[in-house]
């Protein structure tokens, strides 16, 4: 049997954390891309995805207003969570955007929440593929 990460010392990066801005809450589900934004081509932005998505990111918005966070801070915390070898980093073009992502890092979340947040990703999942068919090839997938 292989090693794990943690066993081995080394930490695992997630790519693209908040879900290529999804996880911002300022994705909407009747958004459209211009054609050369990467979101155009992927198919968890197609119009009927963001809109079966949208269930897994009320749940996360409503958690925020109640932990007094953003729903990044929410889905950064949980992430976090995860493992202690979990390192997202999300990408960013603005500095408000770094504090606020550093601001997951002191959000505390319950069992409760944490339960309840891998419950509902259990029970939703997530709709559309992470790329097009050209990018999940690349990726092996």
């Amino acid at each position: 049997m292989l090693p794990t990460c943690a066993e081995l010392g080394i930490g695992f990066v997630p790519f693209s954390p908040l879900g290529k801005g999804f996880f911002t809450g300022t994705v909407t589900p009747d958004a459209t891309f211009a054609p050369g934004e990467v979101r155009a081509t992927i198919p968890r932005f197609e119009a009927e995805n963001l809109a079966a998505n949208q269930a897994l990111l009320d749940h996360v918005r409503g958690l925020a207003e109640r932990r007094g966070a953003t729903p990044a801070q929410v889905a950064l915390a949980w992430l976090l969570s995860q493992r202690p070898f979990i390192v997202p980093i999300p990408g960013t073009r603005r500095r408000e955007r770094i504090d606020e992502n550093a601001g997951a890092t002191a959000l505390p979340l319950s069992a409760d929440d944490l339960a309840e947040l891998n419950a509902l990703v259990d029970r939703i999942g997530v709709a559309g593929d992470r790329y097009n068919e050209s990018g999940m090839k690349a990726v092996g997938l």
